[in-house]
């Protein structure tokens, strides 16, 4: 499992013209699902999540973490960050969770994630093309990878 965190100061998901989900301080996550992510994938990386500590404090230190701040979370897929571009040109994406795969992963992510903040978490729609918006505070962006606890 893979993921971008990005800090942010307001986020949303447009879908067809409609805004889907939107927040304002927290996180926005983009993630990836392989087919070998496992339940464990899932409780790490959302512990880690809602606990990584790269919120400012009153002196401006990276020291709160997105429960410490009562910040939001917007999960959206990304089957893409297991791009591989080894050869040629064009990305191969072999690598990505098929969606009978993914889509329970993903879901179950969510909850987990829930279940961690104590809050609801906004989402995209698995598999839409949805338009991304975002303000990266700090800016603060950190690629997280399950397989390496990277």
């Amino acid at each position: 499992m893979k993921a971008v965190i990005q800090r942010v100061s307001q986020a949303s998901v447009t879908i067809d013209n409609q805004i889907k989900s939107e927040i304002g301080t927290g996180l926005m996550i983009l993630l990836g699902i392989e087919d070998a992510d496992t339940k464990e994938d899932i409780e790490w990386l959302s512990r880690k999540i809602s606990n990584m500590r790269i919120f400012p404090d009153e002196e401006g230190v990276m020291n709160k973490s997105l429960l410490d701040v009562c910040g939001e979370a917007l999960v959206v897929s990304q089957f893409t960050l297991h791009a591989s571009t080894k050869k040629g040109n064009r990305p191969s994406y072999i690598q990505a969770a098929k969606p009978d795969v993914a889509i329970p992963m993903y879901e179950t992510f969510v909850k987990e994630l829930e279940s961690q903040l104590s809050s609801k978490v906004k989402t995209g729609e698995f598999g839409a093309d949805m338009k991304v918006s975002l303000i990266n505070d700090g800016p603060v962006t950190i690629m997280i990878d399950t397989k390496n606890k990277q």
